[in-house]
């Protein structure tokens, strides 16, 4: 399914922004099939006509269909009244408060603060809290690859990290903060900048009152209760719970 929204960005000037939704039929991060259909307008490609077809409404923004309350568009009705549940807070995160447009996005959602991660790696035994982020990890046991930057050569296992890395070249910064005006290149970084603008600290541990802004630090702090190390020097076996401190450490050998 193809959602595309069109949104207002800038204070002092009139500015459109297209951004695809996370099901994006482009940015699967598990669909590797071929997308010989090419859009003319802005050069992306799809998988099929129809899909093509679909895209190219938000090229004609007279026939998207808006939100009042925060002017995003979409290219179809049924996406608009998906999108409101938002507004509406349908399905509101009862940890967090955070409110998402459908029930499936909501228990996704939910799995960072339960910690629960049902997907496991057959290899590693690593676990992951979606099936998707579970294929992109194989490929780091398979070596798979598939999208190559056309201007140097680098290649990703997933064609959002392409196009996030595509900005390092045209030094695109689409996320800027409502707030102070500042601008980044990707919509996570901007996230954790709003979080620790206002001190917002969403990501509790279960065994203690600690609260972070950013899902790692908890994941790392949680290796406190755990007695996890997994960062170990290969030089005298020492081990620790961060990468940060494996590297302060390395620094007695040298």
């Amino acid at each position: 399914m193809f959602i595309c929204c069109v949104y207002y960005t800038g204070e002092s000037r009139f500015e459109v922004k297209i951004e695809a939704d996370s099901n994006d039929i482009t940015e699967h991060p598990h669909d590797d099939k071929p997308k010989p259909h090419l859009c003319p307008v802005c050069d992306k490609h799809f998988k099929t006509a129809k899909h093509l077809k679909k895209h190219k409404l938000i090229h004609n923004t007279e026939e998207l269909y808006s939100c009042s309350q925060c002017e995003k568009r979409f290219t179809h009705p049924g996406y608009w009244r998906r999108h409101m549940n938002v507004h509406s807070s349908k399905y509101k995160c009862t940890e967090c408060g955070k409110c998402f447009s459908s029930s499936k996005d909501l228990t996704v959602h939910r799995r960072i603060h339960s910690g629960e991660k049902p997907f496991e790696c057959t290899v590693c035994s690593k676990r992951f809290t979606q099936s998707a982020d579970l294929v992109m990890h194989n490929r780091t046991h398979s070596g798979q690859k598939p999208y190559k930057c056309y201007l140097c050569d680098q290649v990703f296992s997933q064609s959002s990290n392409l196009k996030i890395h595509m900005r390092v070249h045209t030094g695109d910064k689409p996320y800027i903060c409502h707030l102070c005006g500042r601008a980044f290149s990707e919509s996570g970084s901007l996230n954790r900048h709003i979080r620790v603008y206002m001190g917002h600290k969403p990501y509790k541990c279960h065994s203690c009152d600690k609260a972070f802004n950013q899902p790692t630090d908890l994941t790392t702090h949680v290796r406190v209760h755990m007695g996890e190390k997994p960062y170990k020097c290969h030089m005298c076996g020492k081990a620790f719970s961060k990468s940060g401190y494996l590297k302060k450490h390395m620094k007695v050998h040298t």
